[in-house]
């Protein structure tokens, strides 16, 4: 098992991510491209990244300066949660409103707007949940 955004768990995270047919496949479709940092509240920077190309991830480890186009930062608590729990649509808006899921880096206005966007989005959540960590 693999601490939360390590390397090896953003491997497994990636790997996990292109097995969801409701993750790869259905970005795919809109061809989205994207490197995603996830993190910590508070950090300087992101823990962990995906490099996702035509809806799959292509390149999962620690951050290195990468340059993203989404940074995601909440608590350790909040992470945990939703990883064990998933995250549906109200649940997103309540965390984003009350802050508890920050966008660093990302429009997320123009991502829930975009239901072909939104719904992985949430499914990525439910995902996290799959990967085993310490």
């Amino acid at each position: 098992m693999s601490e939360l955004f390590s390397s090896d768990w953003m491997v497994d995270f990636g790997t996990a991510w292109n097995d969801e047919p409701d993750l790869g496949p259905a970005l795919a479709k809109i061809n989205f491209n994207s490197v995603i940092g996830y993190g910590f509240l508070g950090e300087d920077t992101a823990r962990g990244f995906i490099n996702v190309e035509s809806g799959y991830v292509t390149m999962g480890g620690a951050y290195d300066n990468e340059e993203l186009s989404w940074d995601l930062r909440a608590s350790a608590a909040d992470w945990d949660k939703w990883c064990s729990k998933g995250l549906g649509m109200m649940g997103l808006g309540v965390a984003y409103t009350r802050g508890k899921l920050k966008f660093q880096i990302g429009d997320y206005g123009a991502m829930i707007k975009n239901p072909a966007m939104a719904g992985p989005f949430i499914k990525s959540f439910t995902v996290m949940g799959q990967v085993a960590r310490s």
